[in-house]
């Protein structure tokens, strides 16, 4: 009963998943990182209008692509699906926590004190540079004037970013987001990438590998070491098998559109299919399956969408160009709660040019639906050019919102026999952080005499976008306010382990994948050196 098909089973290969895997293959254990996305390369990063953008959570076998968009009532939910999970479509930001994010929620043990070495750490794995001086976008120099002139200039400052630039590109080049500009270089752990030419992909493939995913540094060292990747593998339950556990999946057929059920065992498990992944697939093991019947009462609550908002400006007669550059490079740090009494972290946004296409066709169409509203407005905004979106600021930004959501399952009534995966989450508890940004947002707007428009999805549905989903699977001092102790290991359930965003017990405020990885170093080390174990359940 105690003999394993594996050490480690590792569920997602995202920023907790991808760095439990290399860390744990360094101290010598036999690791497999379950992955329910495909094994992306250039070669295949969807770009056109039929390739496979979107996965479906109920028939993935049917649709197996690029982004899992949930949508849940009045909240939109945006994750990445394949090896690299949410570092093939985040921003490459990666930056630490601030220091008062840990100051209420957290066990005792978690501090910024605690976290800096593995911050660190994973910083150089990660391998983060700012923006060079000779390479500043547009919208990084209007957000600098808007801070100056709002008095907010000490705010100002650039991000750390995982990405490769070469010094000498700059946009006075002959057209400079040509390839040819891109230097190839071989990384340390063996990946020929290229350097960052500002074609403003980041968020959907970087066809330059200038983007320092996870699939290029810390997957690449682990399977270097030996791990095993399993791409198109969904985990479908998981219940005790001896002192470990027994993983049940379906092996995704892409060509045939077909899955093969399969299960594997392993001493350890750690859960990395992030916030939304790892808290519906426990809900789904004590509610559905009942195979963990013992899991906390607490598990799907404390749920929070970082206070994710983006708001667009329009600026008559200065050009923004918010398709060139890579997607994030400043902020404004507002997170001492500065702003209305809100904590908010401001951030230049930006979107590929596939995004511009898709809005520019949308406003020549006949528009129906619940989104009708929004399409109509936004036409009233933006000039009808060539470019249409040539003079937009896409002002983004997170707050410390409630994160008082709350993902269960439901039976349906059209569909009794179905669990659905539900959230529970009031706009009135986010609206004054939400608020308190798209006030900011006006501010910095006017400041630079540009008009900001607030999408009526939030000021008539009050209806948000996510991709930093945090929570469902928080850390606490027990059972009675966590479902994981300060080490990712799951109440009652010795062995289990949760490494991502889910463990996190409040919105940061800012872009979580450094606080993701610092915590799965942690959780990783800690693993290796035997020190996690708690006792079985009387």
């Amino acid at each position: 009963m105690n003999s394993f098909d594996f050490d480690v089973i590792i569920i997602g290969s995202g920023f907790g998943g991808a760095v439990t895997a290399c860390r744990l293959a360094e101290n010598g254990m036999k690791v497999l990182v379950l992955e329910r996305g495909r094994r992306w390369t250039p070669e295949t990063y969807p770009r056109k209008p039929e390739d496979p953008w979107l996965w479906n959570q109920d028939e993935p076998e049917q649709q197996h692509g690029w982004l899992d968009l949930r949508t849940m009532d009045t909240m939109w939910v945006a994750t990445g699906c394949g090896v690299g999970g949410g570092s093939l479509i985040y921003a490459s930001i990666f930056v630490p926590a601030n220091p008062s994010a840990f100051t209420q929620g957290w066990p005792a043990e978690i501090t910024f004190d605690t976290l800096k070495p593995y911050y660190d750490k994973a910083s150089a794995m990660m391998s983060v540079h700012e923006l060079p001086d000779n390479q500043l976008t547009q919208r990084h120099t209007l957000m600098r004037e808007s801070a100056e002139q709002l008095g907010l200039g000490e705010r100002f400052r650039k991000l750390p970013m995982a990405v490769t630039f070469n010094p000498d590109w700059n946009y006075n080049l002959p057209d400079a987001h040509s390839p040819q500009h891109s230097k190839t270089w071989i990384n340390p752990h063996g990946k020929t990438q290229g350097t960052c030419v500002h074609c403003g992909n980041c968020d959907i493939g970087c066809q330059f590998h200038a983007k320092n995913t996870l699939d290029l540094n810390y997957l690449a060292r682990a399977e270097t070491l030996g791990v095993e990747i399993k791409p198109l593998h969904f985990v479908t339950s998981l219940q005790p098998h001896g002192t470990g556990y027994r993983i049940h999946f379906d092996h995704i057929i892409s060509a045939e559109k077909s899955k093969i059920p399969g299960s594997l065992t392993a001493q350890r498990v750690i859960l990395a299919a992030g916030s939304i992944g790892s808290t519906e697939l426990l809900l789904r093991c004590r509610d559905e399956h009942q195979t963990l019947p013992n899991l906390s009462s607490i598990l799907g609550h404390n749920w929070s969408s970082n206070g994710d908002f983006l708001t667009p400006a329009f600026y008559k007669d200065r050009q923004v160009s918010p398709t060139k550059g890579p997607t994030i490079t400043c902020a404004i740090d507002m997170l001492d709660g500065s702003a209305d009494g809100q904590s908010v972290f401001v951030e230049d946004g930006g979107f590929p040019n596939l995004f511009k296409d898709f809005i520019s066709r949308r406003l020549q169409q006949t528009r129906h639906g619940p989104w009708s509203v929004f399409w109509h407005d936004l036409a009233k905004e933006i000039p009808e050019i060539e470019n249409p979106l040539e003079n937009v600021m896409p002002w983004f930004g997170q707050g410390i919102d409630a994160s008082d959501g709350r993902l269960h399952l439901e039976r349906p009534w059209y569909a009794p026999w179905k669990h659905v995966l539900k959230l529970d989450w009031n706009p009135d508890h986010a609206a004054p952080a939400i608020n308190a940004l798209i006030r900011l947002h006006q501010k910095l707007s006017t400041a630079t005499h540009g008009t900001a428009w607030v999408p009526p999805s939030w000021t008539d549905f009050k209806t948000l976008v996510t991709p930093h989903p945090l929570g469902g699977c928080s850390m606490g001092d027990s059972p009675q306010n966590g479902v994981v102790n300060h080490l990712g290991e799951v109440f009652g359930y010795p062995n289990l382990f949760v490494a991502d965003g889910a463990i996190i017990p409040r919105a940061i405020g800012l872009n979580p994948s450094c606080t993701i990885a610092a915590l799965a170093e942690r959780i990783a080390e800690n693993i290796a050196q035997g020190t996690h174990h708690q006792p079985n359940p009387s």
